[in-house]
């Protein structure tokens, strides 16, 4: 499946079908990541139930330490 990820047309495995799924491609499951799907901003408690869509646009945001 295709997939603009963050303005970047990328394609996932056939395993990924959902947007918990494509967190854990990226091993974001526990990264605090922020998911904005075709332009609306998901709640997390959804990411395991919201299926993609081949063309699908994703933003994902996540938080880095650092200093």
């Amino acid at each position: 499946m295709k997939l603009m990820i963050n303005g970047d047309q990328v394609e996932v495995p056939d395993n990924v079908q959902s947007v918990h799924d494509l967190l854990a491609h990226f091993q974001l499951v526990d990264k605090g990541a922020i998911v904005e799907l075709n332009r609306e901003i998901l709640e997390k408690s959804s990411h395991a139930e919201t299926r993609l869509a081949d063309g699908d646009k994703v933003e994902i945001v996540h938080f880095v330490g650092g200093g």
